[in-house]
């Protein structure tokens, strides 16, 4: 699966390594994700999520009905 958060749309970013000797490698910055299981009450079922931690706070504060109705909204939920 892809590094990419579901409901921030979250990912992967491309950089540098510099070296003491300023010396310059790729290297690349995943996002911080975790997997969680929440549950829908209007669906009556669950639905595991990969999220960023960020989103896992946004997920507190709103409400996972919230957040999923966004997401799909958007488009990174089915």
């Amino acid at each position: 699966m892809s590094r990419v958060c579901q409901l921030t749309g979250k990912s992967v970013m491309v950089g540098n390594n510099v070296s003491h000797s300023n010396r310059k490698t790729k290297r690349r910055f995943y996002p911080n994700l975790i997997t969680k299981k929440f549950f829908l009450p209007t669906e009556n079922s669950f639905i595991t999520l990969k999220l960023s931690t960020s989103a896992l706070r946004t997920v507190n504060k709103n409400g996972i009905e919230a957040c999923v109705k966004e997401a799909r909204k958007k488009g990174y939920l089915k």
